[in-house]
């Protein structure tokens, strides 16, 4: 188990270096976030914020979205990639929050991810960006790769890693971790780039430690 005293200056040390880490999504309310997070999967966030001001301008709460025309809806969001399902789960996710939550966000993590295109990471999402509350670690991409190169986590599956984070991590730092990891992943742990001799938290990477190991090893078998 990676030690706590350490994790934390990990995250302290990101939060100085990534100070205005902050949600990437643009939104108005809880209900444009879960949608602009549906749109956002397995697309950029960058991708959602050019789509989504058409889409708001013309429909914005569960009423509007649970009465929207499935072609117009998947013409609109098509720039955000697999159209058709997310298309479909947004507008019956605006059916489910008109029929059992009277037209209004549910704010439990349990109950959002009743909703259909709503999962734990997304559920993560809403909670701490929609209502302010932390409760648990949005576990994307970048989470995942951080996640395992520190060696906080040695898992694949992100509810696994998000349980091996949520061990590690004091409360008090759950909101600073959904941002962070994010930041960190696009700017300096970059998956097909990792620009590792200038991380700031380098002497806490199990990988980078290790792969500084190895090469100290080779360079003496070398000479």
């Amino acid at each position: 188990m990676y030690k706590k005293d350490e994790a934390i200056e990990v995250i302290k040390i990101l939060k100085k270096y990534f100070p205005d880490a902050k949600c990437s999504l643009d939104f108005e309310t809880p209900f444009q976030l879960v949608v602009a997070t549906i749109l956002s999967a397995q697309c950029t966030d960058e991708r959602v914020n050019k789509t989504t001001p058409a889409l708001f301008a013309k429909y914005s709460t569960p009423k509007d979205f649970a009465n929207i025309d499935i072609i117009e809806l998947e013409t609109l969001i098509h720039p955000c990639g697999f159209y058709k399902n997310k298309a479909k789960n947004i507008k019956a996710c605006a059916q489910k929050i008109l029929t059992d939550y009277n037209g209004k966000v549910p704010q439990s993590a349990n109950e959002l991810i009743s909703l259909p295109g709503v999962g734990r990471k997304t559920a993560n999402v809403v909670m701490l960006e929609g209502f302010g509350i932390a409760q648990g670690i949005a576990v994307d991409t970048h989470a995942k790769r951080i996640s395992n190169l520190m060696g906080f986590s040695a898992e694949t599956d992100p509810l696994k890693i998000e349980q091996d984070l949520l061990k590690i991590f004091p409360k008090e730092y759950l909101k600073d971790i959904n941002h962070l990891f994010m930041w960190h992943g696009r700017n300096i742990c970059i998956a097909r780039n990792p620009k590792c001799d200038v991380c700031p938290v380098n002497m806490y990477c199990k990988h980078f430690i290790k792969s500084k190991k190895l090469a100290t090893t080779s360079n003496a078998h070398s000479i």
